[in-house]
């Protein structure tokens, strides 16, 4: 028999909890880290932008700029990682209802990347409660799980 998972996620972190039943407490199945989320972005970019003369002949350079925070590429880039591992444990029948707890922002971009999510409930909460303990994330879940 499947449980339901609950993912709390942030850019650096995700944890898949699961529980015994509806009112039990969180119990951690599964973890996935993302070390690059924690990166300052100049850490992230290798170099200065590049620069480039007017096409004009005018003789003028100027900064080229990059085409997305490199911040904002790791998180999407770690929303898909997060997706992806939801999605196959689902299909595997490892999960029937799917809980996604994360910062507004990351809720979108794991929402973004999971739909459509056939034959599972999906519900939100869009609470950053990564750096909580299970007991203390608990508190902020509903009642029955």
């Amino acid at each position: 028999m499947s449980k339901p998972w609950i993912v709390v996620a942030d850019q650096s972190k995700a944890r898949i909890f699961t529980v015994d039943n509806p009112r039990g407490p969180l119990q951690e199945v599964e973890a996935l880290e993302h070390l690059e989320g924690r990166e300052r972005t100049q850490d992230l970019t290798t170099d200065l932008p590049g620069r480039s003369f007017d096409s004009n002949g005018l003789g003028g350079r100027h900064a080229m700029v990059t085409p997305a925070d490199p911040k904002e590429v790791e998180a999407i880039r770690f929303a898909k990682l997060i997706a992806e591992h939801v999605r196959s444990g689902c299909t595997q029948g490892r999960c029937d209802r799917l809980l996604l707890v994360a910062g507004p922002h990351f809720l979108g971009l794991l929402r973004e990347h999971l739909s459509p999510m056939n034959g599972v409930e999906v519900t939100e909460i869009g609470k950053n409660l990564g750096q909580y303990s299970s007991h203390e994330i608990r508190t902020h879940l509903p009642e029955r799980l």
